[in-house]
């Protein structure tokens, strides 16, 4: 079931799905995606949770603004969900750049967040990380690498098939600029936080680990056998992580060296 609500910022689409009296969770989906790609989450999530699936600005049935894309602004959108729609704190649960917006909904209102899984996302911008830089460069807007995402937002979008280029040329020029988060940033995160990448994700296996020592406390999952594509590809080892964090708290292990020295701090 979907239907949009009235934000400050822009007419926001979003569906819902689970018990409507269950602890709340938002699924945020990934850059030039829709809804759609947490086709295989929702189910399994949707038994224990009630979800929220927001579609952000200029992405599936949410139209585009005026001017540039910003994560910042994707974030104060998603703020303004919570308090508009989900009337409360909720999980947040993002890939990719729904990952980013989870953790800067988190530092700007811890109040709203109760627990982050941020599966392949950046803290830095996208030419600072890659693991292939050269992958920005080959976003043509009718090229074969694109066509899955065009078609994706073709599909459903209000502003109509021929504003694609315009939204890529937006989304190109945020991914080579932004985020731009630091790690004493990060260490501000109160939110219990789980992060997540597959073993061989668009980011370097080394920023992963940076973003994962940078959040206090945080959990760190690397997926065997995965791309950037997690959700997609193992959706339910990521199911079973995602549930075994929110439902579960930290249990202390056998042999703390990190989280050992934190405590002792």
């Amino acid at each position: 079931m979907g239907d949009y609500v009235e934000l400050p910022g822009v007419r926001t689409w979003y569906e819902t799905d689970g018990a409507a009296d269950a602890e709340p969770l938002l699924l945020l989906h990934g850059g030039l995606c829709t809804n759609e790609t947490w086709a295989a989450q929702r189910p399994g999530l949707a038994a224990a949770y009630r979800l929220f699936l927001p579609e952000r600005r200029a992405h599936g049935h949410t139209p585009d603004v005026e001017g540039p894309l910003s994560y910042t602004d994707m974030a104060g959108d998603t703020v303004d969900f919570l308090d508009t729609v989900v009337r409360g704190p909720a999980h947040l649960v993002g890939w990719s750049d729904g990952g980013i917006v989870a953790l800067l909904v988190a530092l700007a209102r811890p109040d709203l967040v109760r627990k982050v899984v941020a599966v392949g996302a950046n803290f830095r911008p996208a030419p600072e990380i890659l693991a292939d830089p050269a992958m920005i460069e080959h976003m043509a807007d009718d090229g074969p690498e694109m066509a899955p995402l065009r078609d994706l937002y073709t599909a459903v979008t209000p502003d109509g098939a021929d504003h694609w280029p315009v939204v890529l040329r937006k989304m190109a020029a945020m991914f080579a600029v932004e985020p731009t988060l630091t790690t004493a940033e990060l260490s501000r995160i109160t939110a219990p936080t789980l992060v997540v990448a597959g073993d061989d994700d668009m980011m370097t296996l080394e920023h992963t680990v940076d973003l994962y020592r940078a959040v206090p406390d945080a959990q760190l999952a690397v997926v065997p056998g995965a791309s950037h594509a997690v959700p997609l590809e193992k959706p339910e080892l990521l199911n079973t992580l995602i549930l075994d964090f929110l439902t579960k708290d930290a249990a202390p292990t056998m042999f703390p060296v990190r989280r050992g020295r934190a405590d002792a701090s």
